[in-house]
């Protein structure tokens, strides 16, 4: 399986309306992508703070999407591509950061994949 996370730089000056992004974007890029039979999952977080006490979350969202290959995202995202990225400044000023991981270790409920 792999991951690709879609990572947003926090700054004090970033613009990220996440109203929109969990309203409007991550509705929209499930429904695309998950219409690819190796769509797995995904799953959005939003940065709270950094490691030490009063500072401040390095990334002010993630978004990690799992398919089961980097050519199944590949086929997936591709085809959308233009939607999805044209939509980026409806919501945000900042070039996300795109890393693809394989996953090594993956557990739920105790129970590891």
């Amino acid at each position: 399986m792999i991951k690709i996370s879609v990572l947003y730089p926090n700054n004090k000056n970033v613009r990220f309306d996440m109203g929109y992004y969990i309203e409007k974007h991550m509705p929209l890029a499930i429904k695309l992508l998950s219409a690819h039979p190796g769509f797995k999952g995904v799953s959005v977080e939003r940065g709270l703070g950094g490691a030490a006490p009063g500072t401040d979350a390095a990334y002010v969202a993630m978004c990690h999407f799992l398919f089961d290959s980097v050519e199944n995202f590949g086929a997936a995202f591709e085809p959308n591509a233009s939607v999805l990225q044209g939509d980026i400044p409806n919501y945000t000023d900042v070039a996300p950061v795109i890393q693809l991981s394989e996953v090594l270790m993956y557990s739920i409920g105790g129970t590891c994949e």
